[in-house]
């Protein structure tokens, strides 16, 4: 099924009615490594499998839970909770990628935080370093807009909710997240392309469903977990299971501070 907005909206419903609530508060999108910090997040509600909800399929990407959920938060707030998201590289449809970001917002979403695995170009960086964003490049060549649509992407990733992360965890480093269109990994030439215009971190993600967020009016806390070191930053070869078992190793850590945001949120 094609994801448009006129979807968006009926997944919303969908979305709601399976999981017993009227409206979501808050989201969180789980990538790669991240899924096994959704367990604290709040008491649960209720779930259903995302390839259920109208314009979703299951996640195709091993570490991705497939899953929504709504918990209620420490603060009283109805989140709503995603283990899986679709990629650009999966069939490089945009609106696709765009559509849970979308149904979220449709859903009353007003704050959402975004989260991914990642290779990092900063040797200090290594694995399991949590990373704030504070901006990103868009090397896809895509967007989820259509039209005159001109949002304005100055404050693409919410201050104000990097506070909140920082309220939870004082030492988080904020940088720049450069999303390619995968899903091979990036070769070194292409990584020394993204330090040159400005990148800390590289990765599939984030990047057009910020910008869909944007779009709906809906605030973006984005946090990236290093996975590895890009490719001519660190010698080992990139492999998807290391993927995984940074996220494994860095699990109480993520939990912990996923946790507290979504006590504030």
């Amino acid at each position: 099924m094609e994801s448009t907005q006129t979807s968006a909206a009926d997944a919303a419903h969908a979305l709601l009615e399976r999981v017993g609530v009227e409206r979501l508060d808050t989201a969180f999108i789980l990538g790669s490594g991240w899924s096994s910090a959704a367990d604290d997040l709040g008491e649960e509600l209720g779930r259903c499998p995302l390839g259920k909800l109208p314009g979703f399929r299951a996640p195709v990407v091993a570490g991705h839970g497939g899953v929504v959920r709504a918990v209620r938060t420490g603060s009283g707030r109805i989140a709503g909770v995603l283990t899986g998201r679709t990629h650009f590289y999966e069939d490089r449809d945009v609106m696709a990628v765009a559509h849970g970001v979308r149904t979220l917002a449709a859903a009353g979403v007003e704050r959402l935080v975004l989260t991914n695995g990642c290779g990092s170009l900063r040797p200090d960086w290594g694995p399991g370093q949590v990373v704030l964003l504070r901006d990103h490049i868009n090397l896809t060549g895509a967007t989820p807009l259509r039209g005159p649509e001109f949002i304005d992407m100055s404050t693409a990733y919410s201050s104000a909710l990097r506070e909140v992360a920082r309220s939870v965890d004082a030492e988080l480093p904020e940088g720049v997240y450069v999303q390619f269109a995968g899903p091979q990994y990036e070769t070194p030439a292409e990584v020394r392309m993204a330090g040159v215009l400005g990148g800390d971190l590289v990765g599939m993600s984030t990047t057009l469903e910020t910008i869909a967020a944007r779009a709906a009016g809906v605030e973006v806390l984005g946090i990236s977990l290093v996975t590895n070191l890009a490719a001519g930053v660190g010698e080992a070869p990139l492999d998807h299971a290391e993927v995984l078992a940074a996220g494994k190793a860095a699990a109480p850590r993520l939990r912990e501070l996923l946790t507290g945001i979504a006590e504030v949120l």
